[in-house]
């Protein structure tokens, strides 16, 4: 086929597709019993309106709705008053559950729990603490995944973990149970609230990565057979701490 043929084809394929474009959204119009909008409508607002701007609740508001909308989509949610009775839970948790192996951030905070000493029968793990081993397999075998939260989001029930270096993100990917202490500061009523922390500090501010968590893994097929912890921990829980 020559250049010329083979553009003139392409040019009727194109035609046909269009016309057939036509005749569906003029079908659709019908249908509606108003006529087609074919010119494109002004957009004189960009981003949330100022009403949701300004829209804020209360602490108490805040860790009463987050929890609210965590646990409707399938997490659970302790709240509690400081580290020690956030390590407490850990601690009961893992001995419940009977967790063998812990895999956690490499943050001070985490670290300051000391929960090695309150497990000593399990192996804890620090991520990137030992660079030759094989992070992102230890990060399936484990457990019990351990994170500190970076913001979480009341209205949407959800918590935003960042990747770095010393903040792996198998860590909160991998592991069967996923553990986050969010400190109740850094939980917001919106999360325009976060993504504008995002915004402000351009794109070479970001982390390598950033994720939103809104309860346990959660899959489903074509006829609606949801799965849970397929693609990620199946049982997440929320620790709100005051004082962390």
């Amino acid at each position: 086929m020559s250049s010329d043929s083979h553009e003139a084809w392409l040019a009727e394929l194109e035609a046909a597709s269009r016309q057939k474009q036509e005749t569906f959204m003029n079908g659709i119009a019908s249908k509606l019993r108003r006529p087609r909008v074919t010119n494109r409508p002004d957009q004189p607002f960009r981003g949330a309106p100022d009403f949701w701007e300004s829209f804020q609740w209360s602490s108490e508001e805040r860790i009463s709705m987050f929890t609210q909308n965590f646990q409707a989509a399938g997490g659970h949610v302790i709240h509690v008053a400081d580290a020690v009775q956030a390590a407490d839970f850990i601690t009961n948790k893992a001995e419940e559950m009977k967790a063998a192996r812990l895999l956690m951030q490499n943050q001070p905070s985490l670290l300051a729990l000391d929960l090695q000493q309150r497990l000593s029968q399990a192996e804890i793990s620090v991520w990137n603490d030992q660079p030759e081993t094989d992070w992102r397999a230890k990060a399936a075998e484990a457990d019990f995944g351990i994170v500190e939260a970076d913001y979480a989001a009341a209205y949407t029930g959800s918590m935003t973990v960042m990747s770095s270096a010393n903040k792996g993100r198998s860590v909160s990917l991998l592991p069967t149970v996923l553990i986050a202490i969010i400190p109740v500061d850094r939980l917001k009523t919106r999360l325009g609230e976060i993504m504008s922390d995002f915004d402000a500090a351009g794109r070479e501010g970001l982390p390598a990565g950033i994720h939103f968590i809104s309860g346990p893994s959660r899959s489903a097929d074509i006829e609606n057979d949801l799965t849970i912890g397929v693609h990620g921990p199946g049982i997440v829980y929320a620790v709100l701490v005051d004082s962390w």
